[in-house]
């Protein structure tokens, strides 16, 4: 058994794929992470694919935009609408009549704003040109999981250790955990600087005593953090790519969710479990 324990100190959700979310006091959490993350979509009318961030020259101005549910959700299948504040400030609900014509004026893109129910959800990537990526200076199409709007999966974890890492390499960046868009932050309780969720992949974080999260793998970085997110843009691509400093390691992790009672072991599909884990301690296990 390797433990790392530590304690969780933010939990952020992003009810719109692609605007601006929301911290949380609490969530409840499934096999399909946190309830309401990434529920909604903006879809291209002309092309069917999923608006993303990713290709920042069609939809970057989604950044502009923030999302925020009314009512907590709690219900998989009983979502309640979601606020979008517009970029001028204004505000429009999901469930508005002219929900599909109004985003599409302020986008000037031909959307309609969906739930995920696709069969096969794709979006668009664009891969700038630097060394080392697969493409360079293309736009590729990219799958999600059926019924989804994940691009791989249910939960984004990040560690404020990595953050604290990369702030000593580049001291002259702004390194902040909105621009890596996680869902749980988790901090060590060591104190230790480095790109240690390296060591998770594979391993169990439990946190607390009910949710049991399996790391199934890294996050790579993508074009999205160097966008300006309620801020200036930024520069990563030094941290990213130069091989100096191990390529690879400006990430984070994906991972496989299942929330569960241990006092039971049964596990919670639709319902979840409503805890506000903020404080709440972890441990990795094998």
């Amino acid at each position: 058994m390797n433990e790392a324990p530590g304690r969780v100190v933010s939990i952020w959700r992003y009810p719109v794929k692609s605007m601006l979310g929301e911290e949380l006091n609490s969530s409840y959490v499934t096999e399909r992470g946190l309830v309401g993350d990434r529920t909604y979509a903006v879809v291209d009318q002309k092309t069917g694919k999923v608006a993303s961030a990713k290709n920042p020259r069609k939809w970057g101005k989604l950044f502009d935009f923030r999302s925020v549910f009314i009512e907590p959700p709690q219900l998989v299948e009983n979502i309640p609408p979601v606020r979008i504040t517009f970029p001028d400030g204004t505000h429009i609900f999901s469930d508005h009549d002219d929900i599909d014509y109004t985003l599409s004026k302020v986008l000037a893109q031909d959307v309609r704003l969906m739930t995920a129910k696709l069969d096969k959800p794709s979006y668009e990537e664009y891969w700038p040109d630097i060394d080392g990526l697969a493409q360079r200076e293309k736009v590729t199409d990219e799958s999600m999981p059926p019924h989804t709007f994940f691009d791989i999966a249910v939960i984004h974890l990040l560690t404020t250790s990595t953050i604290d890492r990369l702030r000593e390499l580049y001291p002259e960046g702004r390194f902040e955990v909105r621009r890596f868009r996680p869902n749980i932050v988790v901090e060590l309780t060591s104190g230790e600087k480095d790109f240690i969720e390296n060591l998770w992949i594979g391993k169990k974080l439990t946190i607390g005593e009910d949710i049991v999260l399996r790391v199934t793998g890294a996050c790579t970085r993508c074009v999205m953090t160097t966008l300006p997110q309620g801020g200036p843009s930024q520069k990563f691509r030094y941290l990213t790519y130069d091989r100096k400093v191990q390529p690879g390691n400006c990430r984070n992790l994906r991972v496989g969710a299942s929330a569960r009672n241990n006092s039971s072991r049964r596990s919670y599909s639709s319902l979840g479990i409503d805890v506000d884990i903020r404080g709440f301690p972890f441990t990795i296990t094998d």
